[in-house]
């Protein structure tokens, strides 16, 4: 049987490859991070740069031992929604710039007193659950997207669902069927395949990179100058606490996808403070906040390849294309169903990344301790239980975290004290 053949990080690929793999990690980071801006209203041109500058950075800081994209993060939409209603963008881009600035506090003190904490506060069988959460709550978000659940009493459009279905369908077979060069870009092709069905079926037109092509071939992105504020700040602020839940567990499965511990090597402190970095960038020339990516991390699990090079690829097409009309144009065309077809894979695959971190460490679910721990996140997760935190509310992955972190440090506490039933 012909396996696909692992491109470890710090290989180099061939400029055959090089082109359409980058563009396969820039695709399916798109959808995703272009929504932000919009739902700020604010120009996406200006977050395809920085986000392409923060990956660049992300790869400088780590010494490129750690692949990872940063697109736009969903995290302050709530809060940064709320300062822009009532003082505007310039005083959320301050608000960003803080967190960013904390972030970067975190990564220092994480430095300074290492991350054997993690081991004591998510232990396997509570960090292998955190991670299938990381996709398995974006699954619905995956399913809207592709409109497969009406809304307001709107019918499924089964024009959609057929854009869907062949973007899904040429997604999974392609992985299990491609061989040669198209085994690594089975993701690229699928939505090439969902974007022609979606021009035959007349889902989405090209009059919009027609109109670029004779308007805006080069353009330059909107800067927009930060403000501060301590209301807006102190208002944004606590989400620093779902970026480092988000940014640990993102961490995590990448480590397992690439079978290296990047929390060592080159060090959860290193990719904290790339984060932060680039967060604080964006903030004082008005794009919106970063994260590493979800899709992007999917997009590796999928295809084996695993190079920074590819990434770095990426993140040079993204601000290529921040300045030029006619490729933001045509990549924003994209329909949500060729979007959601592969966010569908892609999600689940990084679902059952945490399934494979329990089997891999051979959780032993006889102990009442791992049970608990593992159901108690599951459910936390998923039943879309929320906590409020001042403007910021704490709900599914980050939530299951939080309280999978609570519950592991009592348990770590009964043992030491050698209260629990089991000894």
């Amino acid at each position: 049987m012909e396996n696909k053949r692992i491109i470890q990080v710090e290989e180099k690929v061939e400029p055959k490859l090089l082109v359409p793999l980058s563009i396969q990690h820039m695709f399916a980071m798109f959808g995703a991070t272009v929504m932000v801006p919009i739902l700020f209203n604010i120009n996406p041109a200006v977050v395809l740069l920085m986000n392409g500058i923060g990956t660049l950075l992300f790869i400088l800081i780590t010494k490129g031992k750690a692949p990872a994209y940063l697109g736009s993060s969903f995290a302050f939409l709530g809060p940064a929604g709320i300062v822009i209603s009532k003082w505007g963008y310039p005083y959320a881009l301050g608000g960003f710039i803080a967190v960013g600035i904390a972030i970067c506090v975190l990564s220092f003190i994480i430095y300074k007193f290492g991350v054997k904490w993690i081991d004591v506060v998510l232990p396997p069988a509570a960090m292998g659950p955190v991670v299938a959460l990381i996709g398995l709550e974006l699954a619905q978000t995956a399913a809207n997207q592709a409109g497969l659940i009406p809304h307001d009493n709107i019918p499924i459009d089964s024009k959609n669902v057929l854009v869907f279905l062949v973007t899904l369908a040429v997604a999974v077979f392609g992985n299990v069927l491609f061989r040669k060069f198209f085994a690594v870009i089975p993701i690229l092709i699928a939505i090439i395949a969902g974007y022609i069905t979606a021009l035959f079926v007349k889902v989405v037109t090209i009059s919009e990179v027609s109109q670029a092509l004779h308007t805006h071939l080069f353009k330059m992105p909107n800067f927009q100058l930060p403000r501060f504020k301590l209301e807006a700040i102190i208002m944004i602020f606590p989400v620093i606490l779902v970026i480092a839940s988000e940014h640990i567990g993102h961490q995590i499965v990448t480590s397992k996808i690439v079978e290296r511990d990047l929390i060592k090597d080159p060090g959860l402190h290193r990719s904290l403070l790339a984060d932060g970095i680039s967060t604080m960038l964006s903030g004082f020339v008005g794009s919106v906040p970063t994260t590493t990516y979800g899709e992007n991390i999917g997009v590796m699990a999928m295809t084996k390849v695993y190079s920074v090079q590819v990434i770095a690829g990426a993140a040079i097409l993204s601000i290529l294309s921040s300045f030029i009309g006619p490729v933001a144009a045509l990549i924003q065309t994209i329909p949500d169903p060729v979007i959601g077809g592969i966010s569908f894979l892609l999600y689940g695959t990084i679902g059952a990344s945490g399934i494979r971190l329990l089997v891999d460490a051979q959780v032993d679910y006889s102990r009442s301790r791992n049970l608990v721990l593992t159901s108690v996140i599951f459910v936390t997760g998923l039943s879309g239980v929320a906590l409020q935190l001042g403007k910021v509310t704490l709900q599914g992955m980050v939530l299951g975290c939080i309280v999978g972190m609570v519950l592991s440090l009592f348990f770590y506490f009964f043992e030491k004290f050698h209260l629990t039933n089991e000894q």
